[in-house]
C-alpha cells in the first residue's frame, strides 16, 4: 500500500480525474511500437491465410480441422478479453472484493470445463451430421424451421454489436491511460486492424494466432498478478489489509448472493453464445476433446484469477473510483504499478485476448447475414464467390457499426456486455441445449424459447436499465429452460424419420465418416 501514497501515484490519479492523458513520451513511443508490431504480424498472418482459403468452410471454420491445443486456446482467448481485464475486473473487484473470486470458480468449472465435457462432442457430431456451420443453421436444421434460421441470424448480428463495442472501449481506455494515446486514436487503429485482419484471413488466421495469444495471456496474467501483489506489500499484506480496506470503501458488502447473478451470467452465457460454440464446430474430431478440456480449464483458472484478484486489490491503491468511472480502475492500476517492460507485456496480453474475441464476434455476426440470411434463405443459388465477398464485406461493416457505438462510450463496460450476453444467450441457451440432448423438443418449443428469452431480456433492460442489467441477463437465460419443455409437451412432435436424420447413432457409436 506504500505505492498508493507516493507523489507519483497521486499525480497520476489527479491527471486521470482531470481528464489529461496518462502516458509520457517514452510510454507513448513504446505503445506505438507495440501496437504497430502486433498489427503488422496480424496483417501478415491474415494475408498468408487468405491464400489458403478455398471455401466458405475454410474461411469460417478453418475446414473443421482445428486440433486440441488451438481449439482450447481459441475458446479461452475468445472467452476473455479487454472486457474482463478492464471492465469486469475493476468493476467487480471494487464492488465485491474477494467475493469476486466466485466468478473465477464459475467461469472455470461451468463456463469452460463443463462446456467442453458436456457440449463439445455432441455439438461437433450433430453440426457435422446436419452440415451446419453456424448456430442459426443448426437451429434451422434441427427444428426444420427457416424462420428460426432467419430470426436467429438477426439477433446475433444486432445484439453482438454492443459486446464488440465494449471490447473496443476497453482497449481504447487502456491505450489512453497507459500510453497517452487518445481514446479516438486507439479506437480507430484497433478497428482498422481488426477489419483488415478478418477480411483477409477469416477463422484460419484467427486459429493460427490463438496458441501464441493464449501463451502470451498466461505469461502476462501471472506476471501482472505477481507485480501488483508485490506493489501492495506482498501476499500477506493483501490477505490481511484487503478485507479491511474493502469494508471501509463498501460498508454494505453484497456477499455471495450479490455476486451470484454475475457468476451465472458469465458462466452460463458461453454455453450458447455463437462465438463460443463455434469452437466446437471447428474441432478436427471428437478425439481432440479430452486434450482440449485439459488445456482450456487451467487456462481459464489462471486468466480469471489474475484479473479478478487484481481487480479486488484496487482497494489497496485507491480511496475512491477515478472520475467515478470503474472502467478506469484497472488501466490506472496497471499503468502505475508495473515496470515499463511488463507494461508492454500487459498491453500485449489485453490486445491478444481482445483481438481473438473481436475476431470471433465479427465472424459469427457477419456469417449470420451472409451465410444464414443471404445464402440459405434469400438466395440459395448464390455462388461460393458471392457468399465469400459478402461475408468479408459484412465483417468490415460490423466493425464500423461497433466503432460507431464505441465512439461515445457509456461509463460502464459491464452494462454493454450484460445486455449483449443476456439477449443472445437468453434467446439461444434453451433451444440449443434441448436441441442437442432432448429429442422431444418441438419446433414450437424452440421458437417459444427464442422469443421468451429475447422478450424477457429486452423488456427487463428497458424497465430496470443499467442498475440491474446482470439480473435481467440471468432471468432471460433461465426462464426459457422452463418454457421450452412446457411448450414442447403440448405441441406437435417431430416424426421418427426426422429425429433419426438428426441424431442417427449415438455420438459414442458414430461412424468413421461422421467422426472425421
Amino acid at each position: 500500500m506504500g505505492l498508493a501514497r507516493t507523489a507519483r501515484w497521486h499525480s497520476a490519479i489527479d491527471a486521470i480525474e482531470q481528464g489529461r492523458l496518462g502516458g509520457n513520451v517514452g510510454g507513448f513511443t513504446v505503445g506505438l511500437f507495440l501496437i504497430a508490431l502486433y498489427s503488422i504480424v496480424l496483417l501478415g498472418i491474415g494475408f498468408l491465410s487468405m491464400r489458403r482459403i478455398k471455401s466458405v468452410g475454410d474461411y469460417f471454420l478453418g475446414g473443421r480441422s482445428i486440433g486440441p491445443w488451438v481449439s482450447a486456446f481459441a475458446y479461452g482467448t475468445t472467452y476473455f478479453s479487454a472486457v474482463l481485464f478492464i471492465g469486469f475486473a475493476g468493476k467487480l473487484g471494487w464492488s465485491f472484493g474477494l467475493d469476486a473470486l466466485w466468478v473465477v470458480a464459475g467461469n472455470t468449472v461451468i463456463g469452460t470445463f463443463l462446456a467442453w465435457k458436456i457440449l463439445a462432442k455432441r455439438t461437433r457430431f450433430l453440426t457435422s451430421r446436419l452440415d451446419a456451420m453456424t448456430l442459426p443453421q443448426f437451429l434451422g436444421a434441427r427444428y426444420q424451421s427457416r424462420f428460426l434460421t432467419g430470426i436467429s441470424a438477426l439477433i446475433i448480428f444486432f445484439f453482438l454489436l454492443p459486446y464488440s463495442a465494449s471490447v473496443f472501449i476497453g482497449l481504447s481506455y487502456l491505450f489512453e491511460v497507459t500510453f497517452g494515446i487518445s481514446y479516438a486514436t486507439g479506437l480507430l487503429v484497433m478497428c482498422v486492424v481488426t477489419a483488415a485482419f478478418l477480411v483477409m484471413g477469416g477463422y484460419r488466421a484467427v486459429a493460427l494466432t490463438d496458441v501464441v495469444m493464449g501463451a502470451l495471456m498466461i505469461v502476462g496474467a501471472i506476471m501482472l498478478l505477481v507485480s501488483i501483489v508485490g506493489a501492495a506489500g506482498g501476499l500477506g499484506t493483501v490477505l490481511s489489509q484487503l478485507p479491511v480496506r474493502y469494508s471501509q470503501h463498501v460498508p454494505k458488502a453484497p456477499g455471495f448472493l450479490g455476486i451470484l447473478p454475475l457468476v451465472l451470467m458469465t458462466s452460463l452465457g458461453p454455453l450458447a453464445l455463437p462465438q463460443m460454440v463455434q469452437k466446437f464446430y471447428a474441432i478436427k474430431n471428437e478425439r481432440v476433446i479430452f486434450t482440449a478440456t485439459v488445456v482450456a480449464s487451467p487456462f481459464a483458472l489462471i486468466i480469471t484469477l489474475a484479473a479478478y484478484l487484481s481487480g479486488a486489490m484496487t482497494h489497496l491503491f485507491f480511496d475512491s473510483i477515478p472520475s467515478n468511472n470503474p472502467d478506469l480502475l484497472m488501466p490506472s492500476l496497471i499503468s502505475n504499478t508495473v515496470s515499463p517492460v511488463l507494461l508492454g507485456l500487459v498491453v500485449l496480453l489485453v490486445l491478444a485476448a481482445s483481438m481473438s474475441t473481436l475476431s470471433s464476434l465479427v465472424l459469427v455476426s457477419a456469417s449470420s447475414v451472409a451465410m444464414d440470411l443471404y445464402a440459405r434463405l434469400l438466395r440459395p443459388q448464390a455462388s461460393r464467390h458471392q457468399t465469400m465477398l459478402l461475408l468479408r464485406g459484412l465483417s468490415a461493416v460490423f466493425v464500423l457499426f461497433s466503432m460507431a457505438i464505441a465512439i461515445s462510450p457509456p461509463s460502464i463496460i459491464v452494462y454493454l456486455m450484460s445486455m449483449s450476453w443476456g439477449t443472445v444467450a437468453g434467446s439461444f441457451l434453451a433451444p440449443f441445449l434441448y436441441g442437442l440432448f432432448w429429442k422431444p423438443t418441438t419446433k414450437a418449443g424452440a421458437i417459444a424459447g427464442v422469443f421468451s428469452g429475447f422478450a424477457i431480456s429486452v423488456g427487463l433492460y428497458l424497465w430496470w436499465g443499467q442498475s440491474r442489467s446482470t439480473e435481467a441477463a440471468v432471468i432471460a437465460m433461465l426462464a426459457p429452460l422452463v418454457v421450452v419443455p412446457l411448450v414442447s409437451m403440448v405441441t406437435k412432435p417431430f416424426s421418427e424419420q426426422h429425429l433419426a436424420l438428426v441424431f442417427g447413432e449415438e455420438p459414442g457409436h458414430a461412424t468413421g465418416a461422421e467422426r472425421a
